[in-house]
């Protein structure tokens, strides 16, 4: 009859229980081309939002979970992200791998880590069979090889996507995750100076990584701003691990006058004052005050609870693979994160 509404076309049959769901079948089910279902699944922003919504909801509907090879063979490339480290403390490289997991979870990438050696000449070739052997969507450049310019340039050359980790700008911004440790350092030195603390000795890690330097820098700057002068002998060069922690410790503490105050440059150093300490018979913190980096779960373990800079190592890996899973096309902007001071029980004034 005329003006009679035509009627709604059925939809169409879903796949038959225990057949995989394809993407042929998400496409054909919500009534959109292929293309469109794969930029959803690669999170394109070239997709309305509540085409996005209806598409992903059918998804999770049937159950359908992107075939990881389909892709790699449809883009090029591998949804493998990967992690390079040159890094002797394993709290620190387990947080940046949960964080970076946090990220990927149900983002269709997955984590590959690549540990090397940065003093070894041949590293950086290492590093590119890795990357190339993988076909990596993007790697994560963990300190110290994060300071390493010619592996940055080897990346650029052979067109991977990366995300250095550093105290400072060494990149682009987006290319760059900046860990401002300057300022956390410069924070210990107002805090220890602000309970009357003017004897002070700092452990430092290696000289040859930025973050050792910056921390360094950022400490005995932040003092002298406040009239106190560090002297040469109270600044003692350590590895990033409790055994130097403890030679670094046996040195300052069997010095006399002893510092009445230490800061650590990680949690792993400011475990081998405590042992030490505990074997000299000195009381933490009644005779000796400790402040660590890092704040690791380290520190709310030792006893008495650590004070500690904390600048979130699992939100740093989070927000790194933020950056290499975002599209392209999407606009870079200057990324960081923010250390601050945690106090805890290690510290008080000085007798």
């Amino acid at each position: 009859m005329p003006g009679r509404k035509k009627p709604a076309a059925p939809p169409a049959p879903a796949p038959a229980s225990g057949k995989t769901v394809t993407i042929n079948d998400i496409a054909r089910l919500s009534g959109v081309s292929k293309k469109t279902v794969s930029r959803i699944i690669n999170n394109s922003p070239l997709v309305r939002k509540d085409t996005r919504e209806r598409v992903e909801a059918l998804m999770r509907q049937l159950g359908y979970a992107p075939d990881p090879m389909a892709r790699a063979l449809a883009f090029r490339k591998s949804f493998l992200i990967g992690m390079v480290y040159d890094n002797p403390t394993a709290q620190f490289i387990v947080d940046m791998q949960y964080g970076a997991l946090d990220h990927m979870r149900d983002s269709g990438f997955e984590l590959v880590v690549h540990p090397c050696d940065s003093r070894d000449p041949a590293y950086i070739d290492g590093v590119r069979r890795f990357v190339q052997q993988q076909k990596l969507h993007g790697v994560m450049l963990v300190p110290r090889v994060s300071e390493d310019q010619a592996l940055a340039d080897m990346l650029s050359e052979i067109g991977v996507r990366y995300v250095r980790i550093a105290a400072v700008a060494l990149d682009k911004p987006e290319r760059n995750l900046i860990t401002h440790d300057h300022d956390g350092a410069a924070e210990v030195a107002s805090y220890l100076q602000s309970l009357g603390h003017r004897d002070l000795a700092v452990i430092t890690g290696p000289r040859d990584y930025r973050s050792a330097v910056e921390r360094t820098n950022g400490f005995v700057e932040g003092l002298r701003r406040r009239g106190i002068e560090l002297p040469a002998h109270r600044i003692v060069e350590a590895g990033y691990t409790f055994e130097s922690g403890i030679a670094a410790a046996e040195k300052l503490l069997s010095s006399e006058p002893r510092p009445t105050a230490i800061f650590c440059e990680n949690d792993e150093m400011a475990a081998g004052v405590y042992r030490v300490a505990l074997r000299a018979g000195i009381n933490i913190p009644r005779q000796l005050s400790v402040v660590g980096y890092d704040d690791s779960t380290l520190a709310s373990r030792l006893w008495p609870p650590l004070t500690s800079v904390r600048r979130d190592t699992r939100d740093t890996g989070r927000l790194a693979a933020a950056m290499l899973t975002r599209p392209t096309d999407a606009p870079g902007a200057p990324a960081s994160v923010r250390p601050h001071l945690v106090a805890r029980d290690s510290c008080q004034p000085p007798e």
